[in-house]
């Protein structure tokens, strides 16, 4: 009875770890073209901490001052100095999750424990990208905010 408590955890860690990497694999790869009649939207640019926050973004119609712009742009390649290790860490779980099924076979044990992991450093990654957020929000004045 403990040992189907631990398969019934590790199935369902195993699962959750699926489900994340590949609802941020989706998210990565669709292209949304919203018409808001604005003209045709910039592809984002870059990796990580550069994606999103210029290229036609929202924070490009604040008009915001040159300082703002000084500070969002520190802010954006300080996110990406810090992460950097981290970003890389992901691209090398997934090159090893991809070994997993070479050769015509498919590791499962192996895939599982890359998932796992992969799912602890993507959640770190959340953490950062909402702190990342967090210090624009702060550069941003209350009439930028409204």
């Amino acid at each position: 009875m403990k040992k189907l408590g631990k398969v019934k955890i590790l199935a369902i860690a195993s699962l959750s770890a699926v489900v994340l990497v590949a609802s941020i694999a989706v998210a990565q790869s669709v292209k949304t073209d919203r018409g808001s009649g604005q003209g045709p939207r910039r592809e984002w640019q870059g990796e990580g901490a550069k994606r999103g926050f210029h290229g036609g973004g929202a924070l490009n119609r604040l008009n915001l001052t040159d300082d703002q712009k000084a500070k969002m742009k520190q802010i954006r390649e300080s996110f990406a100095e810090r992460n950097k290790p981290l970003l890389e860490q992901l691209r090398t779980k997934r090159q090893e999750l991809r070994q997993a099924s070479e050769g015509g076979t498919f590791n499962e044990a192996l895939a599982t424990q890359k998932l796992t992991e992969m799912a602890g450093l993507q959640a770190k990654l959340m953490g950062e990208r909402f702190k990342l957020h967090q210090e624009i929000h702060f550069v941003l004045t209350a009439e930028h905010k409204t």
